[in-house]
């Protein structure tokens, strides 16, 4: 499934994905009890992904990523890290770390190699910005939920306010035809138009 993945990946112009030691039912990284993978099944997934680029001739980048920091502690991590770089991965992915002593320790430990910090806020991790980040090591930094607290508190508002007083918040610039536009509506006006199609030939 890993050599599969990685190829189609390549073909689409994916330029990088992680590979994790967590089973296929997986849990959030910031979540307590996350169960792992044996760590020679871990570095036979980074072994087909290095043989998938390789046969692909491919550039994607490969980030190995370990959540055995929790349950099986530093050094445990740290030997997967190390055994799933010395395979082929590109970049290193410790989940979880719980201090910034920790995530200056990994990076030096770890160089060459980049490694990636994950910043989940409220997680158990600490919130760092790029420039903290940069400066304990790290060569690359992921929001993964920065979206996703953005749409919920969003729409969290948005819904207390229709509870509290029946009706919607109006805002400006939030028409239909504004939302629309932001997802390519005139884009398609220009493609039908320029099939020879009328569905748009009366204006919107």
């Amino acid at each position: 499934m890993v050599h599969r993945t990685v190829t189609e990946y390549i073909r689409a112009g994916v330029a990088a994905l992680h590979l994790e030691d967590q089973p296929t039912s997986k849990r959030c990284g910031h979540l307590r009890n996350k169960q792992l993978v044996p760590e020679d099944e871990y570095l036979d997934r980074i072994q087909a992904a290095v043989n998938a680029r390789a046969r692909s001739h491919g550039d994607i980048v490969l980030i190995a990523r370990t959540d055995a920091l929790q349950s099986l502690g530093y050094d445990a991590a740290i030997s997967r890290l190390k055994g799933a770089i010395a395979l082929g991965a590109d970049v290193a992915f410790l989940e979880g770390i719980t201090s910034t002593d920790q995530a200056r320790q990994v990076c030096e430990e770890l160089k060459p190699t980049p490694v990636l910090f994950n910043n989940v806020p409220g997680g158990v991790s600490p919130d760092l910005s790029v420039q903290q980040a940069q400066e304990l090591g790290f060569r690359l930094i992921i929001f993964p939920g920065l979206a996703l607290g953005a749409v919920y508190s969003a729409v969290r508002g948005a819904v207390q306010q229709l509870k509290q007083t029946g009706t919607q918040a109006v805002r400006a610039g939030r028409s239909p035809r504004d939302i629309f536009n932001v997802l390519g509506l005139q884009e398609a006006v220009a493609l039908d138009l320029a099939s020879g199609g009328r569905l748009y030939d009366k204006g919107v």
